[in-house]
């Protein structure tokens, strides 16, 4: 029999709506420690065409699996409805995950209409998308031409072998090194390569990729380990924290040099190479950074969860399909924008700040929303 993982443990019903003017229900949101509402994370699928050991492990997401159907996914529509809530209350990121976003048909046609949307100052949004960069090289001159503004692509190992047995599927590594080449033909700059590293399976491969990359015009980022979700089985001694991957790197004769960050959340520390090229550390086990997180995610259904570790997301889509609001836009809109409000307004989020205050952190017993429903 497969391991059933639920995808989550619970919904939560919309928060008490707080008493506010309409006046106040614009502009910048802040949360219970003052962190502003900066990025929106949505994810457009629950599909993958992989099956990496730490995200959707073939024992859990087999042949068999039931994903969801296409009625109970937002449609675009609705997602930019959605979206255009968040951005007026500050959001002026807002990146597209999956799953695999690309296995979204018709994604460029989404990505068009959200570039439309404007912050206060009457600015586009920055549009990103995360992908394991399998059908780049088919859709990379697509996604350009949709205004897609910055690409980030999965890829966990250079060395074929390990590659494969990552990704469970069989698929080349040298595939998505095309697709990378594809991308950066197609227009876009600096590409960020997110590597996760598991210790005794492929950290290995950090000096390799650091190598291969060094010289490149993307940007590396070694990513630890994290217990994200139910499924993969996580456990403390497979993480490799960001000193011994720094040291690693120095005894192989590269050392880098600390860079000054782009912005107080950004959440990989910027590290340069001697002689050019810039890599990232992504370091959410041994150096939280919860107190500057601005990250919302909304899920392939349409809830709302503001940490990625989140058990409890906000039914959105309940709002849009509500039969006694469907002939009132302007009731609809601001009930999301209540329930943005009273949700972000009483956030307290800070999950792996709890891990590392406590090396007895019950990690595997609390449930989580699964990865794949939310991007990493």
């Amino acid at each position: 029999m497969p391991r059933i993982i639920p995808i989550s443990a619970h919904t939560q019903p919309p928060p008490a709506l707080l008493r506010v003017a309409q006046e106040d229900l614009q502009g910048p949101l802040l949360d219970q420690r003052q962190r502003p509402l900066r990025d929106l994370r949505i994810s457009v699928t629950d599909r993958c065409n992989f099956r990496c050991t730490y995200c959707m492990p073939k024992e859990v997401f087999g042949k068999d699996y039931a994903f969801l159907a296409q009625s109970e996914l937002l449609s675009f529509e609705e997602i930019v409805q959605i979206a255009r809530v968040f951005v007026e209350r500050g959001v002026n990121k807002i990146r597209l995950t999956g799953g695999e976003p690309l296995l979204r048909k018709h994604l460029d046609v989404l990505i068009g209409m959200l570039k439309q949307l404007t912050d206060a100052g009457g600015k586009p949004i920055t549009l990103a998308l995360t992908t394991n960069g399998a059908l780049l090289t088919k859709k990379a001159v697509q996604l350009k031409e949709a205004g897609l503004d910055r690409l980030t692509v999965s890829l966990d190992a250079l060395d074929d072998g390990i590659f494969k047995t990552l990704n469970d599927v069989d698929f080349p590594v040298q595939e998505v090194l095309d697709g990378i080449q594809a991308a950066h033909e197609a227009g876009f700059e600096k590409i960020k390569i997110n590597m996760v590293v598991k210790r005794g399976v492929n950290d290995q491969e950090v000096v390799p990729m650091a190598r291969y990359f060094k010289d490149s015009p993307h940007i590396l980022r070694f990513i630890e380990y994290m217990d994200v979700g139910n499924s993969n089985g996580w456990k403390l001694d497979e993480v490799l924290p960001a000193e011994l991957l720094l040291q690693g790197l120095a005894e192989a004769g590269m050392p880098v040099t600390p860079l000054a960050a782009h912005h107080t959340s950004e959440t990989a520390s910027r590290w340069q190479h001697q002689g050019g090229g810039e890599i990232g550390l992504i370091s959410s086990v041994s150096h939280a950074f919860c107190s500057q997180c601005s990250r919302a995610r909304l899920s392939t259904q349409g809830k709302l969860y503001t940490c990625l570790f989140a058990n409890e997301g906000v039914d959105l889509r309940a709002i849009l399909r509500d039969p006694d609001k469907q002939n009132s836009s302007e009731e609809m809109g601001l009930l999301l924008r209540q329930t943005l409000h009273a949700t972000w307004h009483a956030r307290t989020d800070r999950y792996s700040e709890m891990r590392a205050e406590n090396t007895h952190f019950p990690t595997q017993e609390r449930r989580k929303i699964e990865m794949s429903y939310i991007g990493g």
